[in-house]
């Protein structure tokens, strides 16, 4: 069977495919533009180059930071447990850095500047050395300066070293993205002007009378008092949305009709990677039930599914069986329903397949702030655990939930909401994922019970545009969070914005709580829904200074990101960084990214 990674790998005869493009079918052809595909270098020795690259995205044409002059950056892929090098090479005028999401590698070797590495210089380059010992769907960015919005990333792919669970005939790479023409300084700019400035979707005057035929004036007119005693609005559901931006898979906008192909009856394996900076997305395939097998590149038990929503910075990997030959949509809706990209999954190249509508926009409840209080059940409230619908508790160890300028809301009601498919898709007519129904493939490699339990909480300010853990910034924090090696503990995560937020932690994988079960799903990132108490279990087994931020990119930015620091049993169990790949003594850094202090 002649596959897209075959066809790829023979083309490329272990390099770039981009010299061989004319062996490609048009679907998979390079173009002067620099986004017209996505082009595999394999092997586990790689070069590549951090430059400026002219792009084409809807016909327009723009500027982008690329790596080896595509967006997305080529597909990297190697073998579990191998040693590769990759030599980074910085032709730009500025910093730059490669984080590897998701790889479990040394720490000095994470490629987060002024934490894990000093980052690349200008006109220098840098070696990246490590073996992993894991398989599946990952990815590479920036973590420098704001190129990741500007076209910084990649995907990359580890195969097994063994036999792979999941049986497919072909496989394709999907890299969904965000893209705007605003240059991402202005775009922030803008933001903390006016944190409403691409919300294009406000109530009017039509909405009102609709619900106030629906629910009665004097409801109505509570409701919208109390929204604007809060100063907030319930269609602020994306920061950055349509307006500014343009979707992507794998560079493509929906008018270039990027295809797959399949002939009837084959099992498709899709590899989807939520690269963008600002975009949760909603993917779906009209027609066409998908089966989840892998979450953030680790195997899950098979999970039927005709819908799921994934955070910046998730993967997953369906499988799906087309069971005619017809064009189908491969469809990424973002969350606030302001625009969508459509790919074409279809049995011959020139089909398009019919883009579905735009659906309604989702529009935030009072228990999307934390704020309805006849969800609470007063007669047990005593000794409700952490997975239960509760009212705010003390900040069980650690952090102190600090109130002041940058938090604008507290949840009053915090909510269990592991087995919600995610903002907007809870009345869709079909079935949507939820955290809940995923358990590992292989049972969890600690099924400790944890030893010792920390609080975090998510705060912001939307009307100032701040963005923090328990209230304060990076730049405000002065010492890390503390994680010892070996220790098993339980990580709870309180939101208390009216915004979904997915949260990476370098490093490690956590298992998140979904029952009392040894096979709970691991993870890199998670979203955390408004109003919602979500816990993960973790062994802090990976001894370093981590990053721990939100991965929509201005709130990173504008700081919601802090340092988990595994401290060694001893000190002879801290690996030495070598001479080319010198480690800072750096504690509590002044972090390139992190914005308006």
């Amino acid at each position: 069977m002649l596959t897209r990674r075959n066809l790829l790998r023979t083309a490329a005869a272990g390099g770039l495919v981009a010299a061989s493009g004319a062996l490609l079918p048009a679907w998979a052809r390079s173009a002067s533009a620099g986004n017209k595909g996505i082009f595999e270098v394999s092997g586990n020795a790689f070069d590549l180059t951090i430059g400026h690259s002219a792009v084409e995205i809807g016909g327009r044409s723009g500027h982008a930071i690329t790596v080896n002059g595509t967006l997305p950056g080529p597909l990297i892929r190697f073998r579990e447990g191998e040693t590769v090098t990759l030599k980074v090479n910085n032709t730009l005028d500025e910093d730059t850095s490669i984080h590897w999401h998701g790889l479990l590698v040394p720490y000095h070797m994470d490629g987060v500047p002024g934490l894990s590495f000093p980052g690349i210089k200008p006109k220098s380059s840098f070696t990246y050395e490590f073996a992993v010992p894991q398989s599946g769907t990952y990815w590479y960015h920036s973590h420098s300066g704001l190129q990741e919005q500007l076209g910084h990333y990649g995907p990359l792919i580890i195969d097994p070293a063994g036999t792979d669970p999941v049986l497919a005939d072909r496989e394709y790479v999907l890299v969904l993205s965000d893209w705007s023409f605003e240059h991402p300084h202005t775009v922030f700019a803008r933001l903390k002007k006016d944190s409403a400035v691409y919300n294009f979707q406000q109530r009017t005057a039509g909405d009102f009378l609709k619900d106030a035929r629906e629910n009665g004036l004097e409801a109505t007119l509570a409701d919208r008092a109390s929204w604007g005693a809060m100063r907030m609005s319930p269609t602020d559901i994306s920061d950055v949305t349509a307006s500014v931006y343009t979707y992507l898979i794998n560079g493509h906008a929906t008018e270039d009709n990027w295809t797959a192909l399949f002939n009837s009856g084959e099992r498709i394996r899709l590899r989807i990677i939520n690269a963008s900076a600002m975009t949760i997305f909603n993917f779906r395939i009209p027609g066409l039930p998908m089966t989840v097998v892998a979450a953030d590149g680790l195997h899950v038990q098979p999970v039927e599914t005709d819908e799921f929503q994934i955070g910046v910075a998730e993967t997953y990997d369906v499988v799906v069986t087309p069971p005619r030959a017809r064009a189908f949509a491969l469809v990424a809706e973002s969350i606030d329903r302001s625009g969508q990209v459509i790919a074409t999954l279809a049995p011959e190249a020139g089909l398009v397949a019919t883009a579905p509508l735009l659906r309604e926009p989702p529009v935030l409840t009072h228990r999307d702030m934390g704020m309805d209080m006849s969800s609470i059940d007063h007669g047990s409230m005593a000794g409700m655990d952490h997975g239960a619908t509760t009212m705010s508790d003390p900040v069980p160890q650690t952090h102190d939930h600090r109130m002041g300028v940058g938090v604008d809301n507290v949840s009053m009601v915090q909510l269990s909401r592991i087995d919600e498919p995610g903002l907007g898709l809870e009345s869709v007519p079909h079935r949507a994922l939820r955290y809940s129904q995923l358990r590992s493939l292989t049972p969890n490699p600690d099924t400790r019970a944890p030893g010792r339990e920390m609080e975090i909480h998510l705060t912001g300010n939307m009307e100032r545009y701040m963005w923090s853990f328990d209230g304060m910034k990076l730049s405000e924090v002065k010492e890390p969070i503390i994680f010892h090696e070996g220790e098993r503990l339980r990580v709870t995560l309180v939101n208390d914005t009216m915004m979904s937020h997915p949260i990476h932690l370098h490093g490690m994988f956590f298992d998140l709580v979904v029952g009392d079960t040894d096979h709970k799903p691991r993870k890199h990132t998670v979203i955390v829904k408004p109003a919602e108490r979500l816990s993960f279990d973790v062994t802090a087994d990976h001894v370093g200074d981590w990053a721990f931020h939100c991965h929509l990119f201005f709130h990173m930015h504008a700081g919601m990101m802090q340092v988990v620091s595994v401290l060694p049993l001893s000190a002879a169990s801290v690996a030495p960084p070598s001479d080319e790949n010198p480690q800072p003594e750096v504690r509590m850094p002044d972090m390139q990214h992190e914005g308006h202090r």
